[in-house]
């Protein structure tokens, strides 16, 4: 690491720590690289749409990244073909055929029979006997029983294994969160009403900077501070050091790139992506379209107990669980809540929790120590409507396209509240499949 001196001969070095610690203070030297990274791939379109959209918030984009190619890609009970085939079926629930395309070409890529792909009924057994868990996780996941997970664990020659069952519910959990955000973003939709531009970029936009909170289309600048700083420089000392300084942070940068793209597990350029795009119906692969999403009204709770989160929490319960029966998932899984959470909201946390209540909410799950009337003051009718549809009804052959009321947000906050609402499904779905099986294993 190159260091600059404070002298007395030296003056303009004091300038140049002062960068350094501007640096320090926005993260470690890795977590700096990585987000860089993130904003250049983007910068240079070697993302998906999706990942350009999220790329409006670069850190998180890393986690996501991250815990999706965990699931997909690497060490895992599940073979590949079964991974890439689950997510096509959660991603059927809700006929999302942008998804159920991108993991067709993936599961053709990694071996995967052609056959299985002309419905579910040509699918191993195992794999078909998910389809009840995978219906009920995606629209009525209140349903979810310790019986279904007896019925997966105890069924002969055709059973699975708790740890591949977690695996398979983290996946089905991952992806009908993940068509709520394709929904909401339109990305699963061309439709003139769509408000973002071809492959999913905001138009007249760079991801990457309004990341950094600038609109404007010019060229990304990593250290847009450190420009005006050197206006005033009258020294070659200072000039060197941090031009030393950002040829190290940019070549870290090149190597995670290089890294990211020489790796076969990572994820697919869009140039890849439209190498192996395979068209594949999505209703070939659901067998009850009737089973929607219904209201958690009143009259169902004498039925289905109300879920309290104080009974039964993430941080509590389902963390440690799910950390123990699919290693690391847990870690990857809570930096993406904590991350989601953290995102700077111009309207203050109080927003942001009551979408995520308000979510929940609607999935059956309860917060005793939060005042519900907090949703209605702070959340418009068609606000609520837009969240309601995106998470509970996010088709696009059924739904026409719908678009936030609240006109003077900016691209980036919209997607923080598209993310906001994906991550709330993700965890609702998990704490109800993680508490069924945590009853099937004290049961």
């Amino acid at each position: 690491m190159i260091i600059c001196t404070n002298k007395m001969d030296y003056p303009l070095g004091t300038q140049c720590q002062r960068v350094q610690n501007q640096v320090a203070k926005v993260s470690s030297e890795k977590e700096q690289a990585a987000l860089l990274c993130m904003k250049a791939l983007a910068s240079r379109g070697s993302l998906d749409a999706l990942s350009q959209q999220m790329a409006y918030h670069p850190q998180y984009l890393e986690s996501f990244l991250r815990t999706q190619n965990y699931v997909l890609h690497m060490d895992g009970p599940l073979p590949l073909q079964y991974r890439h085939y689950i997510a096509i079926m959660a991603a059927a629930q809700y006929r999302c055929t942008h998804l159920v395309s991108r993991h067709s070409a993936h599961f053709l890529r990694v071996g995967g029979d052609p056959l299985w792909l002309q419905g579910l009924q040509y699918a191993p057994a195992r794999l078909r006997r998910l389809d009840h868990i995978n219906k009920v996780l995606a629209h009525r996941p209140w349903l979810t029983a310790p019986s279904h997970i007896q019925d997966l664990l105890k069924m002969g020659e055709q059973c699975w294994s708790l740890a591949e069952l977690v695996q398979a519910v983290v996946l089905l959990a991952h992806c009908h969160s993940l068509c709520s955000f394709v929904f909401g973003s339109g990305a699963d939709r061309d439709s003139p009403a769509n408000p973002w531009a071809p492959r999913g970029t905001p138009p007249g936009h760079r991801p990457c900077e309004v990341a950094n909170g600038s609109g404007s289309a010019r060229p990304p600048t990593f250290v847009p501070d450190w420009t005006s700083r050197r206006r005033s420089l009258d020294s070659s000392y200072e000039a060197v050091c941090l031009r030393e300084r950002l040829q190290r942070v940019t070549g870290e940068v090149d190597r995670i790139e290089e890294r990211l793209r020489g790796s076969h597990t990572s994820l697919l350029t869009d140039e890849e992506d439209e190498e192996v795009t395979c068209d594949t119906e999505p209703t070939r692969f659901v067998t009850d379209p009737e089973f929607r999403y219904q209201d958690f009204a009143p009259q169902e709770q004498d039925r289905f107990e109300i879920f309290r989160v104080q009974d039964y929490s993430w941080e509590d319960h389902g963390f440690s669980l799910a950390n123990r029966l699919y290693s690391d998932i847990g870690y990857l899984l809570d930096e993406r809540f904590r991350l989601v959470d953290a995102l700077p909201s111009p309207r203050g946390p109080d927003l942001k929790r009551a979408i995520w209540n308000y979510i929940h909410c609607m999935l059956g799950i309860r917060y005793d120590d939060y005042d519900y009337g907090q949703v209605n003051r702070l959340l418009e009718r068609e606000v609520k409507l837009y969240i309601k549809t995106v998470s509970c009804f996010p088709d696009a052959t059924k739904n026409p396209p719908c678009s936030l009321p609240w006109t003077r947000l900016k691209p980036g906050e919209k997607v923080h509240i598209n993310l906001l609402i994906m991550e709330a499904r993700l965890q609702a779905e998990l704490l109800y499949a993680l508490r069924a099986i945590t009853q099937y294993m004290i049961s």
